[in-house]
C-alpha cells in the first residue's frame, strides 16, 4: 500500500490537491487528475485499480492512463513525498 509520508501534508484545493513536506517546506500542487489518483492511493486503490478508472471515466486510453498512474507514483517516491508500507 502507497501513503504518504508522516511529515507530508495533504489538502484539497478547489483544482486538485496540494501537499506540503513539512522537512523542507515545499509545496507541491497537483491537478485535478493527481489529486483522484492520490486519493484512491490513501483510500487502499492499486495503481491498477486507479488506472482502469481514470481509463473508465476520462478521454485516455488504458495504456496512457496506466503510464500516467505510474508516472505520478514514481515521481512522488522519487521526490520522498509517498512511501509504501507493507
Amino acid at each position: 500500500m502507497t501513503q504518504l509520508r508522516t511529515d507530508v501534508a495533504c489538502c484539497p484545493t478547489e483544482d486538485g490537491m496540494v501537499l506540503l513536506d513539512e522537512r523542507d517546506g515545499r509545496y507541491w500542487q497537483l491537478n485535478a487528475t493527481g489529486a483522484t489518483i492520490v486519493q484512491a492511493l490513501l483510500e487502499g486503490a492499486t495503481p491498477r485499480q486507479i488506472a482502469d478508472g481514470l481509463a473508465a471515466a476520462r478521454p485516455v486510453t488504458p495504456e496512457q492512463a496506466h503510464a500516467d498512474v505510474a508516472a505520478l507514483i514514481d515521481h512522488l517516491t522519487r521526490t520522498g513525498l509517498v512511501v509504501t508500507a507493507s
